[in-house]
């Protein structure tokens, strides 16, 4: 493959006790100290039910995929320790191929977008799954950024053995930082969300992107799957909604 795999720097051990406080914290100052704190017990019972074998072999989910293309990127491999500090940042979770492509035909759609003036951004990448599927179309070059860095490690092994005939872009990069402090590229942008973030971090997101687009208007959409959060985006001055279904919204910079 003729593209960079890099990591922007050397990441800290992201601490698992950190992690947990910052969470209760943030649900303590909204529900009070004794809801977060059994919201909290309810989250570590879960962890532990979703920790048997019965359990893991569910997340294997389009396992298809990964064997077409000889790749890692299911969530049953995940370890315990990622998977729990998913649990309070974002469980990893990789998108269908099947939706995925449906996403990318809706954008065209309803953007007619020269797909090769574009940059492709996933905001919490994982093991790349979402950066292989984007190189189908020829975008100018895709950027993913993941917090993790076992899952990050894990997709520059992806993205230095993928092979497909179908590939038309082969400038990937994949960078180990925190997506929500991201620096955006001057350059038009097709930016893919699978709910990488709680609430503060989408509106620390947003408020950089739209930062960023009142540096440097351009266009930049906006691929939003499973959008739980997506009242956020509905507050955005700066973008506006084009499309989606229940499964995914579409919005655009304008």
């Amino acid at each position: 493959m003729d593209g960079s795999n890099s990591s922007a720097s050397a990441s800290p051990r992201i601490s698992l006790s950190g992690s947990a406080l910052r969470w209760w914290r943030g649900l303590a100052a909204r529900e009070g100290r004794v809801s977060a704190t059994r919201r909290l017990l309810n989250v570590l019972v879960e962890f532990v039910r979703d920790s048997t074998p019965e359990r893991r072999r569910q997340r294997y989910g389009d396992a298809d995929y990964d064997w077409d293309h000889r790749v890692n990127t299911t969530s049953a491999a995940v370890g315990w320790r990622d998977r729990l500090l998913g649990v309070f940042h974002s469980p990893y979770q990789p998108t269908e191929s099947v939706l995925f492509h449906e996403m990318i035909r809706a954008l065209g759609e309803h953007a007619r977008i020269d797909f090769s003036e574009f940059v492709f951004v996933d905001l919490g990448s994982g093991k790349g799954r979402t950066l292989l599927m984007a190189s189908d179309c020829p975008f100018r070059r895709i950027v993913g950024v993941e917090l993790l860095p076992t899952l990050h490690e894990t997709a520059k092994q992806n993205l230095s053995g993928y092979h497909s005939e179908s590939q038309k872009c082969f400038a990937i990069e994949s960078i180990c930082g925190d997506a929500t402090e991201f620096p955006f590229p001057d350059e038009p942008t097709v930016l893919f969300l699978f709910n990488p973030f709680p609430e503060s971090g989408m509106r620390s997101m947003i408020a950089n992107l739209e930062q960023s687009l009142r540096a440097h208007p351009r266009a930049v959409y906006v691929l939003y799957h499973n959008p739980l959060l997506e009242h956020v985006l509905g507050e955005s001055a700066l973008l506006k909604k084009i499309g989606g279904t229940h499964q995914y919204a579409v919005y655009a910079s304008g």
